[in-house]
């Protein structure tokens, strides 16, 4: 009898070992970006509190996909996932400053222009390719395109602005394959209640999965790679007293050099939560 079994054993372990190897695969390729030379020292010093590698395994990025980016800021996540994209025959689309928005402003033109000249080695970074993304922008490209969609730290900022959370959370389940990912991390108030319009920069969980739900996606998994339980979310300018922001004045006002840092920075960057949401098939 187990001479029967033994050409179905053979091949099972052959399969598990090509299937190992292809996974280890995948993983040295992310590792390679999250480790490679084209990352600046800035966007390093901050991977003891962002866990980009782990964070981007949560979400489930594989090789090949088309991944967007909204509102990338300074690039930390470009950093990686473009030349991971390049790596793997993939795609990184950066969803940045509308330009069509006849709101836009300088400022905002300026900021697009800058952050495409950064990334503009092809070389490095590959082809990226950039779509305008705000209050009135067009959709993020063709219906059921993308693998991922990738928000860090944004949702707080259009949660106060009227209907623009929904408006983004239906721009990003259109443009999803069905059992695509919406990838989010965010300053995270829980245990204490969201405060007003979460104008401290921080967001209760059940909100921000209550208005992801209502766009039409599912809470697949949660996890506590990016929390930080020394963040007592008590701080005088908001989640923005922290690093990397660092505020020491109100808004508006000039830095105060007598502010005292020292037990903010003690804390470190916010507690976030971690959440992966699947448009369902």
């Amino acid at each position: 009898m187990f001479h029967d079994k033994f050409p179905a054993l053979i091949a099972g372990a052959l399969g598990a070992l090509i299937l190992g190897s292809a996974a280890q695969a995948e993983d040295t390729a992310l590792r390679g970006a999250v480790d490679g030379a084209q990352r600046t020292e800035a966007h390093k010093a901050r991977d003891p509190a962002r866990n980009p590698y782990e964070s981007l395994t949560f979400w489930g990025l594989k090789p090949g996909q088309t991944v967007i980016e909204i509102s990338p800021g300074s690039g930390y996540w470009t950093e990686i996932l473009a030349p991971y994209a390049m790596a793997t025959n993939g795609a990184y689309v950066a969803g940045v400053t509308d330009l069509e928005d006849p709101a836009v402003t300088e400022a905002g033109r300026r900021g697009r222009e800058a952050f495409a000249a950064r990334y503009a080695d092809a070389n490095v970074f590959g082809n990226i390719t950039y779509v305008g993304f705000g209050a009135v922008s067009k959709p993020l490209g063709e219906a059921g395109s993308a693998d991922m969609v990738l928000t860090a730290r944004n949702l707080h900022n259009w949660y106060w602005r009227e209907g623009m959370l929904d408006k983004a959370l239906a721009d990003f389940f259109a443009v999803l394959k069905p059992g695509g990912v919406l990838a989010v991390e965010e300053h995270r108030s829980d245990p204490r209640p969201q405060v007003e319009g979460a104008r401290d920069g921080y967001m209760a969980t059940a909100v921000v999965v209550a208005a992801a739900e209502k766009a039409g996606f599912k809470l697949a998994e949660s996890s506590e790679i990016n929390a930080n339980p020394k963040d007592t979310k008590d701080h005088p300018f908001g989640v923005w007293t922290l690093p990397p922001v660092r505020q020491t004045a109100g808004r508006g006002e000039p830095a105060n050099p007598d502010f005292d840092r020292s037990k903010y920075d003690a804390i470190g960057e916010s507690d976030r939560m971690t959440l992966r949401f699947v448009k369902p098939s």
